[in-house]
């Protein structure tokens, strides 16, 4: 793991604390049965009772639980010691089977055997990832023959715009394409918490949608559907309004730019 990577991996050990006491995770509505998932990550992956369900990049596991909650028989990883140790203990309060492996998502084939009917990541991931084609490689080294790889994440075109909270209306700030260097920033709080008591340097790297599907589609996987949506999760910029089905759009009136998508994919028989 490279320093940028290191430096990462140390942001994210420090807001797992962070994270977990905010509103924006909601631990306590988490642990009296709510789902974390997004509508239309439940309604595209579809029925998983019964299934094996791999989740790339869990943070602190509220989307696996979540799954497992729904029948699904789930493993989870992240790099983050303090965010699987979260993880794990969420499982025992909650009595879920659910297992949770702590390593860098490159080095995942050396820490866990088996085949999965579904390898799932959501929002935020790609970003923190220098290398897709290694990524795409991991999701069809645990994708059974037949089985899905599924992806809601923030649209690289929504990554371009200046996110500072004075910023009023879209403004280009960020590259598009994607780089060998990336992203240096150097940030006081988090989106889950922007008064939270920390500030950290970390590194992202963009990465174009054609450079997702085409890195899919090169490791073999044949992609059912690519979706874009004009909503986002959360508060991504300071210029979406939120709605009454707690989306973020852009103001009524304003031309309609994507800010999330989600790919389906299947690896052959």
């Amino acid at each position: 793991m490279d320093r940028f990577r290191l430096a990462n991996r140390e942001m994210w050990d420090r807001l797992t604390p962070i994270h977990a006491a905010s509103d924006f995770y909601d631990m306590e509505a988490f642990l009296r049965g709510d789902c974390t998932l997004q509508t239309v990550e439940v309604e595209e992956v579809g029925d998983v009772d019964g299934k094996s369900l791999l989740h790339l990049q869990c943070h602190f596991g509220q989307d696996t639980l979540s799954w497992a909650r729904r029948g699904a028989n789930v493993v989870g990883t992240d790099f983050s010691e303090p965010a699987i140790t979260l993880a794990r203990s969420l499982a025992d309060e909650l009595k879920l089977d659910a297992r949770f492996i702590c390593c860098d998502l490159y080095d995942l084939p050396r820490h866990l055997d088996g085949e999965y009917d579904i390898v799932f990541t959501s929002a935020g991931v790609l970003c923190w990832l220098p290398d897709l084609t290694r990524w795409a490689g991991v999701i069809t080294h645990f994708l059974r023959p037949g089985g899905i790889f599924y992806i809601r994440e923030f649209h690289p075109m929504a990554g371009v715009f200046d996110d500072d909270p004075p910023v009023t209306e879209p403004r280009i700030r960020y590259p598009y394409f994607p780089s060998k260097e990336p992203l240096a920033f150097d940030d006081a709080g988090s989106y889950a918490d922007p008064e939270a008591p920390i500030r950290a340097v970390s590194y992202e790297w963009p990465h174009s949608l054609g450079e997702i599907i085409t890195t899919l589609a090169t490791a073999g996987l044949r992609i059912e559907y690519l979706h874009e949506f004009p909503f986002s999760g959360y508060q991504s910029h300071p210029f979406l309004t939120r709605g009454q089905d707690g989306l973020w759009r852009y103001e009524e009136g304003q031309a309609s730019l994507p800010l999330s998508f989600s790919i389906r994919a299947v690896k052959p028989q």
